[in-house]
C-alpha cells in the first residue's frame, strides 16, 4: 500500500517532468539545460555522506539517472 509520501512524491515527479517538457517545447529551456538540471539533482543525492537515509538518497539518484537515460523529461530530437 502506498503512503502519503509515495503519492506526493509521484505527483511531484510527474508535475516536474511535465514542466520540463513544456519549458523545452516552448523553447524556454534548451535540452542541454534540462539535462543539466537533472544531472545536478542526481548529484545532490549521489554524494550525500553516509547517514541512515543513504539508501533513500541512492534510490533517488538512480531514479533521476534513469530518467536521464530514458529521456522522459526531454523529447530528444
Amino acid at each position: 500500500m502506498l503512503g502519503p509520501h509515495d503519492i506526493a512524491g509521484t505527483a511531484a515527479l510527474t508535475i516536474c517532468e511535465s514542466l520540463l517538457l513544456a519549458l523545452n517545447d516552448r523553447n524556454i529551456l534548451p535540452e542541454k539545460e534540462i539535462v543539466g538540471i537533472l544531472t545536478d539533482a542526481a548529484a545532490a543525492h549521489q554524494f550525500v555522506p553516509d547517514t541512515e537515509q543513504s539508501e533513500m538518497h541512492e534510490a533517488v539518484a538512480a531514479l533521476i539517472n534513469g530518467i536521464l537515460e530514458g529521456g522522459n523529461s526531454v523529447r530528444r530530437r
